[in-house]
């Protein structure tokens, strides 16, 4: 078989007359195509049955079904032949990997291609970082494709590294990786009209605005689709889908590491709505991809909760290339591209061959190494933190009764509860046999020393504090703990690795997971990421808190976006009200 031409994710290239020829020519049976898969069932997801043929394939396109003379010849008799599955929202650095070990933990699971929104970085480093994040992608077997986020930072409630301007979206736009304009986050502003924002829709030049509207409903999501956004990824209930998907919206139904909303939302999909859905996993951590899966894990998941095998797959392949227009990919048929799967079967998805490109990158099973290219472009450091003491993280008791945040198992969005706080020499303080912690939130881009503090509940810890450079969106420093002490050095000690994860008790470091690119990815193996982030989880667990993704958790408590209570640098922030509002009451 003879090596396909260079296949960058970032090209998407028109074929010359001597392409088309050629690849004609194979189509047609006048020449040898240059791989031929063999006696496999097709999934056709176009017609929504299973079919017996073999596949042709010359350099990265699929030429024909049937009978075919070829170079090489691979033998999947018994086994399922689909597109390869695409991820269609996920961010990127929420692995906490570089995008070629993020393409070397994916692909093995079938995962051919993703739709970025590298948010995360961005609200770090600005467009060089989205740049970054493409370069770092590009000659891995995994198509890469963006949306450029809209909301860098997402409110005025929290201190960025960077804010993206309707102009630098403008320079951005019109980039072939590039398939639209991130979520919508700031969806209050959407709906009142704020010309700031509305400005950055007005950039999408026809192609697709992501949404992000927890709750949204009425008069209020109607102005929301209106303004022109399609698809909503934060729906938590079967009401909530249900009002979205007549109001025009493409549900795209999450199953992350820590939101996961499938159980709740495929009883919604049927056979004649099903290509209004797509499966995503906008965030996945490394011990997940590792010992779990990706896109195979949820089609798995989606299966045993009783949707047909082929509607999942529909999900994860033909349905988000529809909806991103990507014309040549999503199926199996002449002139699309070449990104197949083989699957043992259609229950458990198990991952045999993986074909990329024209190429096999996943052979029996196996990874072929030779086909990644790990080594990313180096990032300056992010990380400006004065240093802090204990007594920074005092609380000055105004009164005796304090706003709490309020986990919700399993879920991104919180709760609130006002409750009576212990107050000691006139400050207040964490009540750790309540599961009242301190959470406090630490600017890190600009040096300016500002920290936001409240108390939060549903963490568990009995000792010790935990802390993270990892907080959505604009990644300051969040920190957890029973102690000032102990969350003082978790500070300190991210603010040393240039980011991280750490966990911290009796004033000594127990656990820690560098992150120094952007304060976000580390740079070494997924397997190095999973072995150091299990391990400090494993502290964690120690020290008292039962949640299975703590820090996952902890990286969304300062989001202002996501109902109802959160923290940030500033403050306090009821996102319901959209405010900061007072810790004390």
């Amino acid at each position: 078989m003879k090596p396909a031409p260079e296949d960058s994710i970032m090209s998407v290239t028109r074929p010359t007359v001597s392409d088309l020829r050629r690849r004609i020519d194979a189509a047609a049976g006048r020449k040898k195509a240059d791989l031929l898969i063999r006696g496999g069932r097709i999934v056709d997801v176009f017609s929504g049955h299973l079919r017996q043929a073999d596949i042709a394939i010359d350099r990265d396109r699929i030429v024909g079904l049937g009978h075919y003379d070829a170079t090489e010849v691979i033998d999947v008799s018994g086994r399922f032949v689909s597109p390869g599955f695409m991820d269609g929202h996920v961010h990127v650095e929420s692995s906490m990997v570089t995008p070629p070990q993020y393409a070397r933990a994916t692909t093995p699971h079938g995962t051919t291609a993703v739709v970025t929104d590298p948010h995360e970085i961005a609200n770090v480093i600005g467009s060089k970082g989205i740049q970054w994040l493409i370069r770092s992608a590009a000659k891995n077997p995994l198509r890469l494709f963006a949306m450029i986020p809209s909301c860098v930072p997402a409110t005025s409630m929290e201190t960025s590294g960077a804010n993206l301007s309707e102009s630098e979206l403008e320079a951005l736009i019109d980039e072939p990786w590039v398939l639209g304009i991130g979520e919508m986050m700031n969806f209050p502003a959407v709906v009142s009209g704020v010309s700031r924002i509305l400005r950055k829709l007005t950039v999408s030049h026809g192609k697709r605005i992501d949404g992000h509207a927890p709750h949204l409903s009425g008069k209020g999501l109607n102005a929301y689709v209106a303004a022109g956004i399609t698809s909503d990824h934060e729906c938590t209930t079967l009401a909530e889908a249900q009002e979205k998907l007549a109001s025009g919206m493409v549900i795209m139904i999450r199953e992350g590491s820590s939101a996961k909303n499938l159980t709740d939302l495929i009883p919604l999909v049927n056979q004649e709505n099903s290509r209004r859905f797509i499966l995503v996993s906008d965030d996945r951590h490394p011990h997940d991809l590792v010992h779990e899966g990706h896109m195979d894990d949820i089609l798995r998941k989606a299966v045993r909760l009783g949707l047909d095998p082929i509607t999942a797959i529909r999900m994860a392949t033909s349905n988000p290339a529809e909806y991103f227009g990507l014309h040549d990919m999503g199926g199996i048929a002449p002139g699309y591209r070449a990104d197949l799967v083989v699957l043992e079967d259609l229950e458990n998805f198990g991952v045999e061959w993986v074909i990329h490109g024209g190429r096999p990158v996943v052979k029996n099973r196996i990874v072929q190494e030779s086909a990644f290219q790990l080594k990313s472009p180096p990032l300056a450091n992010s990380v400006h933190v004065p240093k802090i003491q204990s007594d920074d993280l005092l609380m000055a008791a105004v009164s005796e009764r304090v706003r709490v945040i309020e986990l919700v198992p399993d879920q991104i969005v919180t709760d609130g509860s006002v409750e009576s706080i212990s107050v000691v020499n006139g400050f207040a303080q964490p009540e750790p046999e309540r599961d009242i912690l301190k959470i406090i939130v630490a600017e890190r881009h600009h040096g300016s020393g500002r920290i936001g503090k409240g108390f939060v509940r549903g963490f568990g810890l009995k000792e010790g504090a935990i802390g993270s450079s990892v907080s959505h969106d604009s990644h300051n420093i969040i920190v957890v703990g029973t102690n000032d002490v102990d969350m003082a050095l978790a500070v300190n000690e991210i603010s040393r690795m240039r980011g991280g994860l750490v966990a911290t008790a009796h004033g000594r470091i127990c656990g820690a997971l560098p992150l120094p690119l952007a304060g976000l990815l580390s740079d070494r193996s997924v397997e190095e990421v999973d072995e150091k982030l299990t391990t400090i989880q494993t502290e964690t667990n120690r020290m008292g808190s039962e949640l299975k993704s703590p820090f996952m958790v902890l990286s969304f408590m300062a989001l202002p976006v996501i109902p109802r209570l959160k923290i940030t640098d500033r403050g306090l922030v009821d996102v319901v009200a959209f405010q900061t509002i007072d810790v004390f009451v």
